[in-house]
């Protein structure tokens, strides 16, 4: 099959052991980020397979009605940035591995990595270190302080363990039916939302973007916490209320804000009022970023190629344009 892979920044995929997956395929990789439909109608003409990167290229209706050769859109995880019934409209089939059984290890060490370098200052320090000014402040230890978990899910788990590590406390919010999980396993729940944030001197998000969790983390959500708290954001940016970082960062609380994602990517404008705020921590969605998920995640997705050009396709998330064909 002609495969078209999208996004691939720094033409990491062709170096990892999955790549070999596609031995037998005609290949083309596109190391950069394009938006515009015209062009991206233009490049993807001849594909029969396309491979995602994560969430990174909006595939729509009206770049599926430009691509009609196009049989098979192959990616892992969730998928709000593909037109799924525009896809089936075009007999084009999504595969995609909901990865039921493992979480995104990487995500939950950067998680931690932000943690760990707001509380203790790092970003600051080595910039002072650097200046020729030795210290900077005074950071703060983990240990024996409250981490507060939104999303019962396999990240925050994973997360929960460093923490635990760490001498942390560990305490958990999210929905409903969360909640009562978190509580049939015997973890600490918060009495409520409210005592959540307010009694954390850490909150990390760990739910999925979907329709229903759009703003799910509200201004008052924020202010609620301590002023001296720290929010760490490595899910979606958009499960945030829009302005609601800035808005509390302004007011005061909380203390830190540390994110890996953001409303915009790639984000390259360095005069950003979120990049350039001084007690925002930042780093440019690498939570999945890493040699190893990458080769695990790629793995799967090729393995979705190979099914597909045997006439068995898996992962099928709308197997009626797999029918049709």
């Amino acid at each position: 099959m002609k495969v078209h892979i999208l996004d691939d920044w720094f033409d990491t995929l062709k170096t990892l052991p999955s790549f070999r997956l596609l031995d037998g395929h005609d290949v083309t990789v596109w190391t950069d980020h394009v938006e515009d439909v015209d062009v991206l109608a233009d490049r993807l003409a001849e594909a029969e397979a396309l491979v995602l990167f994560r969430e990174r290229t909006a595939i729509t209706g009206p770049l599926l009605a430009r691509l009609p050769k196009l049989k098979l859109i192959s990616q892992r995880s969730v998928y709000p940035h593909v037109d799924v019934p525009a896809c089936t409209r075009h007999g084009v089939l999504l595969s995609s591995n909901m990865q039921a059984d493992a979480p995104s290890y990487a995500a939950a060490e950067l998680t931690f990595a932000l943690l760990l370098a707001a509380a203790r200052q790092l970003p600051a320090q080595i910039t002072s270190l650097k200046a020729g000014t030795w210290q900077c402040g005074v950071g703060k230890s983990l240990r024996g302080r409250t981490l507060g978990l939104y999303g019962y899910g396999r990240i925050g788990k994973a997360v929960a363990g460093y923490a635990r590590a760490f001498g942390m406390v560990v305490q958990w919010w999210g929905s409903e039916d969360g909640r009562a999980r978190a509580a049939a396993a015997e973890e600490s729940v918060a009495p409520s939302r409210e005592a959540f944030f307010a009694t954390s001197d850490a909150v990390s998000v760990h739910v999925r973007l979907k329709p229903e969790t759009k703003g799910l983390i509200t201004l008052d959500d924020l202010l609620a916490m301590q002023p001296g708290a720290i929010f760490v954001n490595t899910s979606r940016s958009a499960l945030v209320a829009p302005g609601a970082l800035l808005a509390a960062l302004d007011a005061g609380r909380p203390g830190t804000v540390a994110v890996d994602v953001f409303d915009k990517e790639p984000l390259t404008d360095p005069r950003d009022p979120l990049l350039t705020h001084p007690r925002v921590i930042a780093t440019p969605h690498i939570g999945f970023v890493t040699e190893d998920e990458l080769d695990g995640q790629f793995a799967d997705i090729y393995a979705q190629i190979n099914a597909y050009a045997a006439g068995a396709p898996i992962h099928m998330i709308n197997p009626d344009a797999f029918g049709a064909r």
